[in-house]
Parts: structure tokens; C-alpha cells; sequence
């Protein structure tokens, strides 16, 4: 059994996966290798490195196992074609993602970054729009892991929290479920909209002129998912107009954003450049995943965690 990692975790890590599988020869790099591939019967990755080209280097590999909750640059029909089994690391975003959306919420509530200006200018002003997070209501477009566990700590504020799904099914910490054809009808009581959506067919553009028009003037509305819910145009048009307060944008239609894209001299858009997953301690929990995953697939198991439908996109 040979597992190839195009990535090198901490020595740390590296030292418990060869302890604990002694039984498996583990290989790690910085990057996708040809040669290494054609004896792969694993490979490890982040997702963004494996084309249909490379594969053709593989043919032993009946495994991908994704260090990201992202599958849309995986050549999917090409994998599918091989039977070769895909999984992710789905749920392992969701502390640092949850916290990275309080953090810029509470910062606008709060009116952090005004303060952190009058610190720079040193000039005493009490003149700060605050407002309070406790007692306004939240919309999640996709209350999965990462919604859910935004759902959790918003609750915890005192924030009313609406789910919004595909089937409207209910979903944990959500007060209330609406699904993406009712859409339209509840944004208008939210303070907050916050999209934790995978890319997908149904996701595509599926915010429009309609929808940010139906918001309140005063909302905040932030992109944490996936770039294509909306497309740009539609974006800068809502935030000239000021059909919404702010716009909180962790992702883009096109990454990384150029340096004379409109959107960063926008006074009431934030800019993070997808980095709200990020942590310390990511590939730590992307291990707690793959490595319960590989005794399963030593032993002859099939149900691993975090099985993917390439088909459907997640």
C-alpha cells in the first residue's frame, strides 16, 4: 500500500501517520509528481493539483482523499469514470469559518475598524454608529457544518437564525427553515446574510438583482462559500446603489482579485482574501479524518466518512 501526500504536513504528523500504519509506505512532497503517481494507490491532496492528465499517470490509485471541503477543480467525469472513490475533510472549516464570520460581524456592529482609524489619526472621538448584534436576525444559505456552527454562536448572541437550504429541511441551531424558491419572501427580515454555500449547478448565480433588491438597505450581506452565488456585476451594481450596508466577501468569481478590480475602492465592501478557513491547527484536523478513514480502508471497509458524489458536486 503506497499513499502519496502532494503536500508535507508538520514533522510531527508525518511521525504519527508512520507509527500508527507502519504497514503503509507513505510518501511526502510538495507537489503532484508523475512518477510518483504511477505507484500510487492513495493520494493525498489539497484538490487543486489533480487534472484528467494526471490521472493517466495513476493506474493504481482508487482513492482520493481531499485536505479540503472544495471538489470543483477535481476532473470529475474523469474520476467517475474510474470508480476511483473520493472524500473530503467536510465539517473541519467550520471553528475557524464561524469565528472568522462573528469576528467581521461584531468589528461593524462595534465600529472596530473606525476605532482602530481614530487610533492611527490619534484623535479622540466618541462619535462611533454602533450597534448592537443581540436581538437581529440572521439568514444562512447553507446551515451545514460551517452554517450550523455559525448558527450556534450567533444564537448565543441572541440572534435569530433563519436556514435556507434546497429542500428547507431542518438543519441544527436554525430557529426557522426556508428552502432557495422562497427566498425572496424572508430576506427582507434579515439584518444579516451570511452564504456558506458549495459550488454547485443549483448555486450558480443563484443570488440576483431580485434578491439584494428585497434586502434591507442596512444589511450586511457576506460570501464565506463559494465565489459563483453571484455574479460581480450584480454585486458592484447592489453596493454603488447602496441597496444593502455592507458586503463581507471571503470569495470571488475570479481568485485572486485582480489589484484594479472596482470592488476593493468600494467604501462598504470588506475584502478577505479566502482565507477565513485558515488555521494552525488545519491539516491536524484534516488528519483526525483521514487517518480513522485509512484503517477503515485497510481493513476492507467501505463506509468511509466524508464519501463524495462527484456527480452532484458534493
Amino acid at each position: 500500500m503506497r499513499i502519496y501526500f502532494t503536500f508535507e504536513p508538520r514533522p510531527d504528523l508525518c511521525e504519527s501517520l508512520l507509527a500508527e500504519f507502519p504497514q503503509v509506505h507513505f510518501v511526502f512532497e510538495r507537489r503532484l509528481s508523475h512518477e510518483e503517481l504511477t505507484q500510487a494507490d492513495v493520494l493525498v491532496t489539497y484538490g487543486e493539483d489533480v487534472t484528467e492528465e494526471a490521472l493517466q499517470y495513476a493506474p493504481n490509485l482508487k482513492w482520493i482523499f481531499v485536505a479540503s471541503a472544495g471538489i470543483e477543480k477535481l476532473p470529475a467525469q474523469a474520476i467517475m469514470e474510474r470508480s476511483i472513490i473520493v472524500s473530503n475533510v467536510r465539517g473541519i472549516h467550520k471553528t475557524p469559518m464561524a469565528e472568522s464570520v462573528l469576528a467581521h460581524i461584531l468589528a461593524l456592529k462595534r465600529a472596530i475598524p473606525w476605532i482602530y482609524e481614530q487610533q492611527q489619526k490619534s484623535e479622540w472621538s466618541k462619535k462611533a454608529k454602533q450597534s448592537e448584534l443581540y436581538g437581529s436576525t440572521a439568514l444562512i444559505l447553507g446551515p451545514g457544518a460551517i452554517g450550523s456552527e455559525i448558527g450556534r454562536l450567533l444564537q448565543a448572541f441572541g440572534v435569530k437564525t433563519i436556514g435556507c437550504n434546497r429542500s428547507g429541511q431542518t438543519a441544527p441551531y436554525m430557529d426557522s427553515m426556508t428552502n432557495f424558491t422562497q427566498l425572496t419572501d424572508v430576506l427582507p427580515q434579515a439584518d444579516i446574510v451570511i452564504a456558506v454555500l458549495p459550488k454547485t449547478a443549483e448555486t450558480t448565480h443563484l443570488l440576483t438583482e431580485v434578491h439584494f433588491r428585497a434586502m434591507k438597505n442596512s444589511a450586511i450581506f457576506m460570501n464565506f462559500g463559494r465565489g459563483n452565488l453571484v455574479e460581480e456585476h450584480v454585486l458592484l451594481h447592489a453596493m454603488k446603489a447602496q441597496e444593502i450596508g455592507y458586503a463581507v466577501l471571503d470569495v470571488f468569481e475570479q481568485e485572486p482579485l485582480t489589484a484594479d478590480n472596482p470592488l476593493w475602492s468600494l467604501p462598504n465592501v470588506i475584502i478577505s482574501p479566502h482565507i477565513s478557513s485558515h488555521s494552525s491547527r488545519y491539516v491536524e484536523r484534516s488528519l483526525a479524518i483521514f487517518k480513522p478513514n485509512l484503517a477503515k480502508w485497510l481493513r476492507g471497509e467501505g463506509d468511509l466518512e466524508n464519501l463524495l458524489d462527484l456527480s452532484r458536486g458534493y
